[in-house]
């Protein structure tokens, strides 16, 4: 399957019809190289699930939450295939809720690796990293100062690298990013040891940046 099949496009769960001005876009993690085509009951985004339903029970009816189901299952090298998807993914958002719309990213591993690329997009106000993916050391420096960063990596993570992930973290302090580096003690690359530590502090990462967007909301 090549990686320029125009008849595969990514999906946008959970969009909804209504105003929203704040949105939430999670991004499920997955491979170094494959042009598999990405399917939701892919372990790699079912793990993300949990994250996304907890976010929008918790949600006010002014925050819209989505996952993005990408086209394909890997990063691709040079073609970054899953920023690509996320950068449509926010645009996307911008369409259904107005050029206003203050948009927070949820990335895990891969999809954390995606989330930093597109920091970048003028709507996006903060980044949530799980175990992110972050080899080159630099990916945070998408970032502006002002905007949110919280990485949570699981100091047993043999996956994605915890050490490389709190030198990015930083990095994006050093040039004003308000970031939050959180080391989950005895945790994993795949966040199933103390579930609801990892999903409360998203959670509460989540609702901070809405309750931000509804204070500054003309009465």
């Amino acid at each position: 399957m090549s990686s320029t099949d125009s008849n595969i496009t990514p999906h946008l769960h959970g969009l909804r019809r209504g105003p929203a001005s704040a949105a939430v876009l999670v991004l499920h993690g997955g491979k170094v190289a494959s042009t598999d085509r990405a399917q939701p009951w892919q372990l790699s985004a079912v793990r993300m699930v949990p994250f996304t339903r907890d976010l929008r029970r918790a949600a006010g009816d002014d925050t819209v939450v989505t996952q993005l189901q990408y086209r394909y299952r890997g990063w691709n090298g040079s073609d970054r295939s899953p920023v690509r998807d996320a950068q449509w993914a926010c645009d996307r958002l911008v369409e259904a809720y107005g050029p206003n719309v203050s948009i927070t990213v949820v990335g895990h591993s891969m999809g954390g690796r995606a989330a930093a690329a597109i920091a970048g997009h003028p709507r996006v106000v903060a980044v949530a990293a799980l175990a992110p993916w972050w080899p080159d050391g630099t990916e945070t420096d998408t970032m502006r100062a002002g905007q949110k960063l919280l990485v949570l990596h699981g100091t047993v993570d043999r996956w994605t690298d915890p050490v490389a992930s709190r030198a990015a973290t930083e990095r994006a302090s050093a040039r004003g990013v308000d970031a939050t580096f959180v080391a989950m003690r005895g945790a994993g690359h795949f966040m199933l040891r103390s579930p609801r530590a990892w999903s409360s502090r998203v959670r509460e990462f989540v609702l901070d940046q809405s309750r931000k967007v509804s204070s500054t909301k003309p009465e």
